[in-house]
Order: C-alpha cells, then structure tokens, then sequence
C-alpha cells in the first residue's frame, strides 16, 4: 500500500502501490483490480469514488468523458461552499458495485469533478493538513471554558481552507450555538459540527489492538454492528470488561466474527445438563469444551474429596436419559467400554550396542592427623608471631633481666599444638617450641620462674 510515507514518483501517484490504493495505508483501502488489466471498456461507468485525508471520508462524484480521470489521480470536486481536493480510489464498474453495496439510490444529486489538481491545489491542502492539529487544540480549551460536556475528536479542513468540520463525541445533545460564534471569531472560516459515536472516532484516529493488529474499524469495517455480553458467554469468555473493551471503550467488533461457529457446535450440546444424578452423589457441570465436545463435571467422593471427570457429549446424553427414567449410574463413566492399555515390549539392545567403559576419576584425600583433647576443648595455645624478633622478645626478662636459655629440643610426642597450625604432611618435620610454653597444662602458672627471677635479682 501507498501513503504519503511510502513518497510519490513524478505523476503525483504514491509510490508504494502504484496508484491502486485508497490513499492510506490499509485505513479503508480499496483495490482496483481492473486498472492493472490493459482492458479498454467503450461503456464505462462514468461515476469514481474520491477519499479525502487519507481515506477517513469517502464520496461519490460524476467524471465526464473529457476529464479523463484514473485511479490515483488527485482530482479537484465540487462542494457546497467551495472545492475540495481528493484522491480516485475507484472507477469503473468497480463504483457500480461498491454503490450498490452501500444502497445508495439512483436518484441521488452527485457532485462534478471540477479538473485534476495541480501543484498549487497541493501546496493549499498541505498548509490546510498543517493547521488541523493546532486548530484542534484551541478548539477543545474553548469548549472547556464554556463548560461544554464534549470532547472534539478530529478536525478536517476543506481543500480551499474556507470550511473546517469539527468532529465531537458527547453522550447526549449540546447547544453548541455560543461555541460556534467564538470558532467562527477565532478560526474566520466557515464551521460545520457533526457528532460521532465512540467507534466512528477509533475509526478516525485509528491505533493498535490487544492482537497486535490495526484496527479493524480504520482498515477495513465500515459496518458496525451491535455486540453484547452474550456472545462472549457463548464462546467461554470470562466477562471481564478491561479486556473485552476496545479502544473506543465498548465491547470488541471481533466478539461477533466467530460468534456463528460456535452456535452452529453448540446445537449438539444437550440443553439440560448442569447436574447428573448417580447412585450416591450428584456430579455438577464446571467447564464446556465446545469444539472438542466435551464437559466437564465434579462429584464427591467416599474420601471426603472432589474428583473431577470429563464426559463427552453423548456418554452426558444416555446418562440424562437413565435419570429420566429413574436410573441412576454407579459411576460417570462406563466401565465396560473402556479399553485395556496394550503393554509395550522393548527389545534389549543390551549385546547390540556396547558403550565404551566410563572413567571415574578419583580425588586423592589428604590424611589429617588426629585433633588433640585441648584443640577439640578449644583451649589451644596462642599463635606465635612471625616476626623475626619474637625469639628475642620471648628471651627478655620483665624487669631486664638476664635472658633465659631456650630448649631447642624436639617436643615430646604427646605436646599440644597450635589451634591456628595448619597440618604437615611432613612428618619428619620439628617445630620448635617456647620452653615457657612448653610444660603449660591445668593449674601450672607459666610465669612463676620468671616471678622467682625477678625476686633473686632485686636481692642481689
């Protein structure tokens, strides 16, 4: 399709579809199959039909035989207060068709097409598009000063910018008298208000759908019909109105598209069977699959539970017919029809295929020594400090006097260790210990030699 996005060639002809369509892309776009034929018709329909701003209003116009108008030319019409500037969407046999689909009578008073627009007609309707948006604006800040119930949806000026149609929805009649006078003073041009409904103005300003499509009222419906909540319930749809509504606010148009369908597949539904009566319980219908012929009931059972079976609609059929005869089944579904499942046997491939043997790496564990009564109690000794000077420092005396030997022998085997030691593997390896560390255990004071040498030195 071709729009004034897709750019025009030379003859003013958009160039997205070659002059075939309706002026905007898909926005109620006709297809004019007959021009692409290189058919000459000697009695051809001498009536086209012309869109205006990109197809939200269509017409119908006579085209004389010395005009010689196509479709995809940009013609100049009459109107009542002036001209307008459009684009042929259709000629030919085509109009004929499209007029009697829209019942338009013979005896209708149809406009001329005046000549095809030049460049200067292009330029006027161009500047006449520019102001619509801005002349929309102040138009809404007026009926809201006045306190005017509306909401003005569209604006559309005339190709020759002496006429500006208003577009407005309210929900009931407005005196629009006092409005009218300050448009006129404002804009100086000729004012028209024509009052819509919800969908004619979607149908206008157009969007995207919850489908991800565009509106089918801006691409392709002219025809509204009525929608109501029933065909939603028909179909299974729960009534939730956020997602049932359009963006024109009432139900979707698309509710009623497979309405048909479904009517047709629920003639073969029984008409009573939301209970079905069994020996001890009653089995009441939850959900309908329509198209699968299914229902779904639950019923209690002997444990206290609900349990929850699907019946077709013929099994649903020979169970009501059983209650009107005063029978009652001992379960919903018949035992004696149901099929034993076939046990499958599976050949063993087990000499067939041979699988290469799995390698299992195994992680080599390191050997810890056993923990020792004080590190189990966490009454480990302190660390030593590594600095270099803590063999000095653990040589001085408190009161500076002389330095005391220290016994570099190997511990004895059953000396605690260090709570903050990592284990050696090395077992030959020898740690060297404090000998006033050395002999601690329960009850031994470790500085009573160094008390008793501080004592004989203040003596001497």
């Amino acid at each position: 399709m071709g729009c004034t996005s897709c750019g025009k060639g030379s003859d003013s002809k958009p160039g997205g579809c070659n002059g075939s369509c309706s002026g905007g892309c898909n926005r109620l776009n006709t297809f004019d199959w007959l021009t692409t034929l290189d058919i000459q018709d000697p009695g051809a329909f001498n009536m086209v039909e012309v869109s205006f701003k990109n197809g939200s209003r269509k017409d119908f116009y006579k085209n004389h035989d010395y005009q010689k108008v196509i479709t995809g030319d940009n013609v100049v019409v009459e109107s009542g207060t002036g001209y307008d500037i459009g684009v042929v969407t259709l000629s030919g046999e085509l109009v004929r068709l499209q007029m009697r689909k829209k019942k338009i009578k013979k005896d209708t008073i149809f406009g001329k097409v005046i000549r095809r627009a030049n460049h200067r007609d292009m330029e006027k309707l161009s500047e006449a598009r520019a102001k619509e948006k801005s002349t929309m604006k102040q138009a809404r800040i007026i009926a809201r000063t006045l306190g005017l119930e509306m909401k003005i949806g569209d604006v559309e000026y005339q190709g020759d910018k002496r006429k500006a149609t208003f577009y407005y929805t309210a929900e009931g009649r407005i005196d629009f008298r006092e409005l009218i006078r300050h448009f006129a003073k404002d804009f100086k041009v000729k004012i028209e208000m024509r009052q819509i409904g919800a969908r004619q103005e979607s149908a206008r300003i157009g969007g995207i759908g919850s489908c991800g499509r565009e509106l089918c009222c801006s691409t392709w419906l002219s025809e509204f019909k009525s929608v109501s909540t029933t065909a939603a319930r028909y179909q299974n749809l729960a009534i939730n109105q956020s997602k049932l509504s359009g963006q024109c606010g009432r139900l979707k148009c698309c509710l009623n598209y497979e309405l048909d369908s479904y009517m047709d597949a629920l003639e073969a539904f029984p008409k009573r069977s939301e209970k079905l009566e069994l020996e001890n319980v009653t089995a009441t219908q939850i959900k309908t699959d329509i198209f699968k012929q299914i229902i779904y009931y639950i019923h209690p059972t002997r444990n206290g539970r609900n349990k929850i079976q699907a019946l077709h609609i013929s099994r649903v059929k020979e169970i009501i017919a059983m209650n009107k005869k005063g029978i009652k089944p001992a379960e919903l579904i018949d035992v004696s029809t149901l099929v034993p499942e076939e046990k499958l046997d599976y050949d063993s491939v087990n000499d067939v295929v041979e699988l290469p043997p799995e390698e299992r790496r195994r992680r080599k564990k390191k050997k810890r020594k056993p923990r020792t009564d004080s590190q189990k109690n966490g009454k480990g000794k302190k660390p030593v400090p590594k600095n270099k000077n803590s063999k000095s420092d653990n040589n001085k005396t408190d009161a500076g006097g002389p330095k005391q030997k220290v016994d570099q022998s190997p511990p004895k085997s059953g000396a605690p260790k260090k709570p903050g030691d990592k284990p050696s593997g090395n077992k030959n390896k020898r740690r060297k210990w404090n000998n006033k560390k050395k002999g601690n255990r329960k009850g031994d004071n470790p500085n009573k030699d160094n008390n008793n040498n501080n004592n004989n030195n203040k003596t001497d």
